[in-house]
């Protein structure tokens, strides 16, 4: 109860356009931004992903800010950056991802729009040169699960089309392990995350105990020696040192190869345990956030975690 009535003021939050303008023009507000966010720019969210690489072989899942959009300027605004990114792509050695959320390009407006765009990003995405060490793809997000269904649609009709495109599914919903069984069986490609939203118990695993649990079934199915046969590609995205564990002690019994599967994480947040890990030889990814509107995000990442809370609270504080 006081965790869903913290998320949703957190949610309320980063939803107010007036404490947005105010924290980030903000001088200790911008203390969030350098925490969460790889730059302002694209060219500045290349440049951070190329240092991670460089300095800690640790790669990138770029995502322009920018979720829930409801007019059409914004939807175009947040499409031409994403181009951008891609654009860059063409002149760089990087293993990276373009994580979208449907509602940024279009879903809320019309669906047909956000097929468009999700399939304009995809095909260019597709037409950069890409050399074998690579892993680039459009990575769909997955929002609050009045999307999930269109979501799902989405990926499957891109990779149908045999674009580059991947898929997060939510270990807090209880329809995602069959959900996750199909694509396995499709040899798709498939992010796990635990979820940042909260619904009832009778679609989603409402205490944390029993959402670890249902990530450990997951990733079980997702590093099985039927999903290496079936050519899946498992991305594992906690900051939970013991479910990290845990999936490297399944993948190494069941035969995966080191290059085969990967930890994600987002940026900010626990990044000394990221570079351990990219350290120790195994494949990392930090999810790169990039723009100027980075308060919505920001916020979200307080709700997730309160003990971050004095961040938020120097922010509201001070110019």
């Amino acid at each position: 109860m006081l965790r869903r009535a913290w998320q949703n003021a957190m949610i309320g939050l980063a939803r107010s356009r007036g404490l947005t303008r105010f924290v980030q023009a903000s001088r200790v507000g911008s203390a969030l931004a350098r925490r969460y966010i790889a730059g302002a720019t694209p060219e500045a969210a290349l440049a951070r992903a190329t240092r991670l690489d460089d300095e800690r072989s640790i790669r990138g899942s770029l995502f322009c800010l920018g979720e829930y959009v409801s007019d059409l300027a914004t939807v175009e605004a947040t499409v031409a950056g994403q181009r951008s990114i891609v654009a860059l792509l063409a002149a760089s050695p990087l293993d990276l991802h373009l994580s979208v959320d449907p509602t940024q390009i279009g879903q809320m407006l019309d669906p047909a729009l956000a097929r468009r765009n999700a399939f304009a990003v995809a095909e260019a995405i597709a037409a950069a040169p890409q050399d074998a060490p690579r892993v680039r793809a459009m990575m769909i997000d997955m929002e609050d699960q009045s999307f999930t269904d269109p979501t799902i649609a989405l990926h499957d009709a891109l990779r149908a089309a045999g674009l580059p495109v991947a898929l997060t599914l939510q270990a807090y919903l209880r329809r995602t392990e069959a959900d996750l069984v199909r694509q396995i069986d499709r040899g798709a490609h498939v992010r796990l995350v635990k979820g940042a939203f909260v619904a009832g118990a009778a679609t989603s695993f409402t205490r944390r105990a029993e959402i670890k649990a249902n990530s450990r079934r997951l990733i079980d199915l997702m590093l099985s020696r039927r999903a290496r046969e079936a050519g899946f590609y498992p991305s594992i995205a906690t900051h939970d040192d013991a479910l990290q564990r845990y999936a490297a002690e399944r993948a190494a019994a069941n035969g995966w190869p080191d290059d085969a599967w990967e930890i994600e994480m987002l940026l900010g947040v626990r990044d000394p345990l990221a570079a351990s890990l990219a350290a120790s030889g195994r494949r990392v990814r930090l999810y790169l956030p990039f723009g100027r509107d980075w308060w919505p995000y920001a916020i979200r990442r307080i709700g997730e975690n309160p003990a971050n809370a004095t961040l938020l609270a120097r922010s509201l504080i001070a110019r």
